[in-house]
């Protein structure tokens, strides 16, 4: 077994390496070249029709609004990522992490537009009449490339599994640290929360995310905006370290260990794509479910989401964990008890434990409902609507397990799993991106 996770983590630092710094960043300025760079020209009117429009109906055809959609889309991305997987890419990384993170995301900004855009484009309807669409829709229509979009959907599939996996142990690990229960309890009720929900498809998971996401992040930023201002005067120490070893290694310094540029760079990057999932392919399987009649329109709320996700959401915890100077304190890998100190220089161990394990519960119970519904639309597409209730069970019983197991490691493999469904999707939106293009145009013209 030993020799197995030495092997995960040999692959998956190698191709988060220099392999992944070229997909990603390369592939994603061409697409953003091809679309004139939309986000940032175009930027007031993508605020005006996403959160001026946060509650508008949709009257076009489709499963759930605009604005579910994106908060389902959203309370996957805005997961455990924001809360340990930042200070865990600053412990292992350093400060520098978080300027790969902001880069990736502003890159990606372009690239979640256009898996949105495609994923609207190549839709369709499965046997019980719900949409359904996403990347292993768009390679095998619009490419052709039935194999690629198979070897997507079954790995998108099994990455499910690591995700949930590090989801409830995230969840897990700071509610036995702060209030003494068992791993094993905190799982069982994740378990029957999410499968309450997810037994009522993407209806039942878009009317929850619609609620509770836009409040769970108001109070997490109010919280985090606590700790900020009793650290005021750290926050320009904060953004020159950031900033600094972006491109200078670090040295050791009480519990951190100190840390190269290709460190900060692969853990920046890792954690960035993980937390926003610009290039993951995952974001279009539930906007593909939207009422909207122009895939533009719904591509907006791509943008929207990685400038909430990343740039507010994910910037907020590494300034408290920053600022607080928890990062220097705390050993790498030990995330949970980072956020805790940091928070606690500020309201107090007692107030920190409760706010970490409450924010997290719900940012875990969101983003589990969502990914769990992704790997049944993986398991459907492969094998059948009946597959993908079985899958529903595996799925579930991972959330046990993540409970229980060993954090790193967890981590290491996702990280892996990544991997192996962003290259296909990256390079099919490469290919994919004059459609991209000319639907861009089209929007410009009819709404601009």
């Amino acid at each position: 077994m030993e020799s197995f996770e030495q092997i995960v983590a040999s692959l998956s630092g190698w191709i988060w390496g220099v392999p992944m710094i070229i997909l990603l960043l390369g592939c994603g300025l061409i697409l953003n070249v091809r679309i004139g760079f939309f986000q940032f020209r175009y930027f007031p009117h993508i605020m005006k029709q996403t959160f001026g429009k946060m509650f508008s109906k949709g009257d076009a055809p489709g499963s759930v609004t605009p604005f579910q959609a994106s908060t389902s889309a959203l309370a996957s991305t805005v997961g455990a990522a924001n809360i340990v997987g930042v200070p865990l890419a600053i412990g292992l990384g350093g400060p520098g992490a978080v300027f790969w993170m902001w880069l990736v995301a502003l890159i990606g900004m372009g690239t979640k537009y256009s898996e949105v855009v495609l994923g609207l484009k190549y839709r369709t309807k499965n046997e019980a009449g719900e949409w359904s669409g996403g990347p292993m829709h768009y390679i095998e229509k619009g490419l052709g490339w039935k194999s690629v979009a198979t070897f997507f959907a079954f790995f998108l599939m099994l990455e499910v599994i690591a995700s949930t996996m590090v989801q409830s142990n995230s969840l897990s690990i700071t509610v036995e640290s702060s209030f003494g229960i068992p791993p094993l309890a905190t799982g069982i009720v994740v378990l029957l929360a999410v499968g309450i929900v997810t037994y009522g498809g993407i209806k039942r998971i878009g009317s929850v995310t619609e609620k509770f996401v836009p409040i769970m992040v108001v109070l997490y930023l109010i919280c985090s905006g606590l700790v900020l201002a009793g650290n005021l005067s750290e926050i320009p120490t904060a953004f020159g370290l950031i900033f600094y070893h972006a491109f200078t290694p670090i040295s050791a310094a009480g519990g951190f260990a100190g840390a190269s540029v290709a460190a900060a760079i692969r853990w920046g990057l890792a954690r960035g794509i993980y937390s926003n999932e610009a290039g993951m392919g995952t974001a279009p399987i539930a906007h593909s479910t939207a009422m909207n009649d122009h895939p533009a329109k719904q591509g907006l709320w791509g943008v929207f989401e990685v400038l909430v996700d990343t740039i507010i959401v994910c910037t907020s915890t590494a300034l408290v964990v920053l600022t607080s100077g928890a990062w220097k304190e705390v050993e790498a890998n030990d995330a949970s008890t980072m956020v805790i100190e940091a928070f606690a220089t500020v309201v107090g161990h007692g107030a920190a434990g409760v706010i970490l394990s409450i924010s997290l519960f719900f940012f875990v119970l969101s983003t589990v409902l969502v990914v769990v519904f992704y790997g049944e639309k993986q398991a459907e597409y492969l094998f059948g609507i009946q597959f993908s209730k079985l899958m529903r069970i595996v799925y579930l019983a991972a959330i046990l397990a993540g409970a229980v197991g060993a954090l790193e490691f967890i981590w290491q493999f996702l990280d892996l799993m990544l991997a192996l469904i962003i290259v296909p999707n990256v390079i099919a939106l490469v290919f994919l991106s004059k459609e991209v293009r000319e639907i861009t145009k089209d929007y410009i013209k009819k709404y601009i």
